[in-house]
């Protein structure tokens, strides 16, 4: 009964994420607005809420700083399997596509927050003001964030191959994308559950369970609506939405670090650093695909080493 419940609600997540690409991809079309930022920042955080959700509720619910460690880093390396899989899948697409100069320094920002949060685990420095105690890892992620969506909107550039062929205005599409934001945030609240009960029945740990059921399940908004960008050719979008959701998802270790009283939620662990160590490597290769995007055979290449690099990070996180 619970692989049932599993299966419906996920199915309703990729349904409202469809919806929800649609209408990132009609703003890309009617505002001014880059597709990096769109992509990037507005459906990235839309995406990025089940894991938002998920690891609020493991902190206060669970107490399990491990279960969003997993989440998080799990999400970011499934997340870029997404992207390898666009690759893979949608070559010819990928090689013609306009992909906006902010992806290369969101991706770099991205590594130097992996980088910081291995450090933060491994030295555990905080920041104790008495009503406030954070991890000096968590004010670093924060700033950085903050200095990448002010550098994402690059000059409202847009992929010129898309036609204005849209017949909802804008405020039609803003508020049906406020409707279906909503209930994906519903949906996966209660797929959160779900996974947590199918965790638990399989006896995994923390951080594996959450980087294999929460980490695949929070991310089907991103799966669902990457892949119906790049089939409605928007690929800047796409890799926009995915690399965003990966910062995104860095400031929900912020957050819920400013909101774990009983310590520093960058507590050693020896799976996430295995899992942050290939998340790295995974966004490397995510970077070189950006040079080497005129030629199929690499990029085809490269999205398979991508997919490679997180069936690798579970294997060696049993």
């Amino acid at each position: 009964m619970i692989y049932l419940q599993y299966l419906i609600l996920a199915g309703l997540v990729v349904f409202l994420s469809i919806f929800l690409s649609k209408y990132v991809d009609a703003l890309d079309k009617k505002t001014n607005l880059s597709g990096a930022f769109i992509g990037g920042v507005l459906l990235a955080a839309v995406t990025s809420l089940p894991e938002f959700i998920t690891s609020l509720t493991a902190i206060f619910s669970l107490n399990q700083p491990n279960l969003v460690q997993g989440n998080v880093f799990g999400s970011n390396i499934f997340n870029l399997t997404i992207l390898g899989a666009c690759i893979l899948l949608f070559p010819k697409k990928f090689k013609t596509s306009y992909l906006s100069k902010s992806h290369l320094l969101t991706s770099i920002f991205t590594i130097l927050i992996f980088i910081i949060c291995l450090l933060g685990m491994k030295y555990n420095y905080s920041l104790n003001l008495g009503f406030l105690n954070i991890s000096y890892a968590s004010i670093a992620i924060l700033v950085l964030y903050i200095i990448n969506i002010a550098k994402t909107n690059d000059g409202g550039e847009s992929d010129g191959s898309l036609d204005d062929n849209v017949n909802l205005t804008v405020k039609q599409i803003i508020f049906r994308f406020i409707i279906c934001s909503i209930l994906l945030v519903l949906f996966s609240m209660m797929l959160t559950k779900v996974t947590d009960k199918l965790n638990s029945q399989l006896g995994l740990g923390a951080t594996v369970g959450g980087a294999i059921f929460l980490g695949i399940a929070t991310s089907l908004p991103e799966l669902t609506s990457s892949f119906n960008l790049v089939r409605l050719g928007n690929f800047n979008a796409s890799f926009g939405n995915v690399i965003g959701s990966n910062i995104f998802n860095f400031t929900i270790l912020s957050i819920g670090d400013i909101f774990y009283s009983k310590g520093n939620i960058f507590s050693p662990d020896k799976q996430s650093n295995n899992l942050i160590i290939w998340g790295i490597i995974s966004t490397i290769i995510v970077i070189s695909t950006l040079y080497t995007k005129k030629s199929e055979k690499t990029s085809m290449f490269l999205g398979l080493l991508i997919i490679v690099s997180y069936i690798a990070s579970i294997l060696f996180s049993l």
